[in-house]
C-alpha cells in the first residue's frame, strides 16, 4: 500500500538522518526556492513533503531503497522543464532533485564526456566550447540534461549524429533494487536499448557518458518573417527534407506564432549550420526570404542555446502537445491553417503566446537511430522523412487553463484527422513534447512496447518505477 502524507513525512525525516544536509523540508528556508525552480507554473505549484538532493549515485540508491521499502511515492527532477504538473514533482511525496549531480569530465582522448543529470545544457556547452568540443544535446540553455536524454533529444547535429540519446556510450543508473549499474551495449544490452527513449521507467540515471567530437564553430540564428511569407517558407521547409540529406550539417525549423501585443502572426525560422560557414547554399531558401529581424551570425553552441532560452521563459503556465507525419506539402499548410482557425478563443488571453512548430526528422537522422544497437523509438529507416509537429502554448492565468487546453487539443485533433485523410499521419509521439494525456509508448509500436515492459519487469520486478513514480509517461 502506498503511504499516506504523514508516513511519507516520516520517511523524509529518515532520509534527513541517512543523508545529512541533503533533505529539504517545507519548514526549511530553501524549500520554496527549490520548489519555484521549475520551468512551468503548473510544476512549481506542486508541493512535495520534501526535496532530497543526492550528491552521488550512492545517495540516490539510499533514497530509492527507502522509498521502495516504505512504499513512498516519489518524483525525479533533472532540470524540471516539463510542462504539466507532476511530471518531475509530486504532491505530498518525495522529490529527488538531481542538481548536485553536476559532473562534466572530458576523457583524456577527448572522445567521451561524463555528464551528470543535474547539469543544464548551458553548463555543458560552456565547458566544451572552451575546448572546441561538443556533444549531441539540447538546444535550449536551461533545459536539464536528464529528461532530454531519456526522451530523445532533437539537436542541431541530428542529421549527422542522430538525437542526443543516440550518442550515449554508457549510463550509470540506479535500478529499483538500489544497485548501481554501468549500462552499455556490452554489459546490459537490453536495458541500454530501453534507456534510449524509455523515459524514467527503468531507474534513475546518475551519469551519461556521451560521444564527444571536435566542434570549432558554427553559424545560425533566428529570423522573424511576416505571415505573408507563409507559403514560401513552407515550400522551403518541404524541399529542405531532400537538401538536408545532401548536406547534413544544416538544420532548419519553422515556428508559426501569434503575438498578441502586435496583433499579428509571425513566422520564426531557425537555421543552423554545424560549421563556421556563413549563409551556406543549402539554407538560402530560408535566409533569402525577407525578414523583419534576424540574429544569424557566426557563433558557438553556448551562444545559440542562450538565444533559444529567451523563447522559453520560466514561470509561465505551459501546455505542449505533439504529433508526427510524413513530409507532405499539403499537410504542412493544413497545420498552419488549422492553427490559425482554432486560435480565436485564446488570442487575447493574458500573456498568451501560442506556437505551432514543424521540425524535420530526416532520413539521415533516422539512419542514426540504428547506431549502437538502436533505440526504442520505433521509427524505421524507410519511414522518413518525417515531420514533428509541436504545439506549444504559454499564458499567465490559471483561470484560462481549461480554454487553452481545449483549443490546443482541438488543433492537434484536427491536424491528426487531416493527416489520416491524406494518409501521412505517423503513430510516433515525441516524448519530450507530449501532452499529459498522450499515449507516448503506444506510439513506439506494439513490439517495442511489449519489449519495454519485459525489460521493466526484469530489472524492476516489483514495478517500483511504475507504481511509486507516477509522473511522466508510464509503460
Amino acid at each position: 500500500m502506498i503511504k499516506t502524507d504523514q508516513a511519507t513525512y516520516r520517511q523524509c525525516e529518515l532520509l534527513g538522518q541517512l543523508l545529512p544536509q541533503r533533505e529539504i523540508l517545507p519548514s526549511d528556508s530553501q524549500y520554496f526556492k527549490v520548489k519555484d525552480f521549475y520551468w512551468s507554473a503548473q510544476q512549481a505549484a506542486v508541493s512535495p513533503q520534501c526535496f532530497v538532493q543526492p550528491g552521488s549515485a550512492e545517495d540516490v540508491s539510499t533514497i530509492i531503497k527507502v522509498a521502495e521499502r516504505a512504499e513512498c511515492p516519489f518524483a525525479v527532477k533533472s532540470g524540471g522543464h516539463a510542462a504539466f504538473a507532476g511530471a518531475s514533482n509530486i504532491q505530498d511525496g518525495i522529490t529527488i532533485d538531481l542538481q548536485l549531480l553536476n559532473e562534466i569530465t572530458v576523457s583524456e582522448d577527448r572522445t567521451t564526456t561524463r555528464i551528470g543529470p543535474g547539469n543544464r545544457w548551458v553548463d555543458v556547452y560552456s565547458r566544451l566550447d572552451a575546448k572546441n568540443l561538443m556533444v549531441v544535446g539540447g538546444r535550449v540553455a536551461e533545459i536539464g540534461v536528464g529528461g532530454l536524454m531519456l526522451g530523445g533529444g532533437i539537436s542541431f547535429f541530428s542529421a549527422r549524429r542522430g538525437w542526443a540519446l543516440d550518442g550515449v556510450r554508457n549510463y550509470e543508473v540506479v535500478v529499483a533494487s538500489g544497485e548501481i549499474l554501468d549500462v552499455n551495449l556490452e554489459s546490459y544490452p537490453d536495458l541500454y536499448w530501453a534507456l534510449r527513449g524509455g523515459g524514467n521507467n527503468f531507474g534513475v540515471v546518475t551519469r551519461f557518458d556521451l560521444e564527444t567530437f571536435p566542434q570549432p564553430g558554427m553559424w545560425g540564428g533566428m529570423a522573424y518573417h511576416s505571415m505573408d511569407h507563409n507559403v514560401t517558407l513552407n515550400d522551403a521547409f518541404f524541399n529542405f527534407a531532400d537538401a538536408a540529406h545532401e548536406d547534413p550539417d544544416a538544420q532548419a525549423y519553422l515556428a508559426f506564432c501569434w503575438l498578441k501585443d502586435y496583433e499579428s502572426y509571425v513566422i520564426m525560422s531557425e537555421v543552423t549550420y554545424a560549421r563556421a560557414v556563413e549563409y551556406p547554399e543549402v539554407l538560402k531558401p530560408f535566409t533569402d526570404v525577407p525578414a523583419m529581424s534576424t540574429t544569424v551570425r557566426l557563433r558557438n553552441m553556448t551562444d545559440l542555446a542562450l538565444e533559444m532560452n529567451a523563447t522559453n521563459p520560466n514561470g509561465m503556465r505551459q501546455v505542449w502537445m505533439t504529433g508526427t507525419f510524413r513530409m507532405d506539402r499539403e499537410m504542412l499548410q493544413a497545420c498552419v491553417d488549422i492553427f490559425v482557425e482554432e486560435l480565436q478563443p485564446v488570442k487575447y488571453l493574458n500573456g498568451i503566446v501560442p506556437a505551432a512548430i514543424v521540425q524535420l526528422i530526416g532520413k539521415d537522422t533516422i539512419a542514426n537511430f540504428g547506431r549502437n544497437g538502436g533505440n526504442c523509438l520505433g521509427i524505421e529507416p524507410g519511414e522518413g522523412p518525417l515531420v514533428n509537429l509541436n504545439l506549444a502554448f504559454l499564458w499567465v492565468d490559471a483561470a484560462d487553463d481549461e480554454v487553452v487546453e481545449r483549443v490546443i487539443r482541438r488543433v492537434l485533433e484536427r491536424c491528426e484527422a487531416k493527416g489520416r485523410e491524406l494518409g501521412v499521419w505517423h503513430r510516433y509521439i515525441y516524448q519530450n513534447y507530449a501532452g499529459k494525456h498522450q499515449d507516448v509508448f503506444a506510439g513506439y509500436g506494439e513490439e517495442n512496447l511489449r519489449r519495454l515492459r519485459e525489460i521493466s519487469k526484469k530489472y524492476d520486478p516489483e514495478q517500483v518505477f511504475q507504481r511509486l513514480q507516477p509522473g511522466y509517461y508510464k509503460l
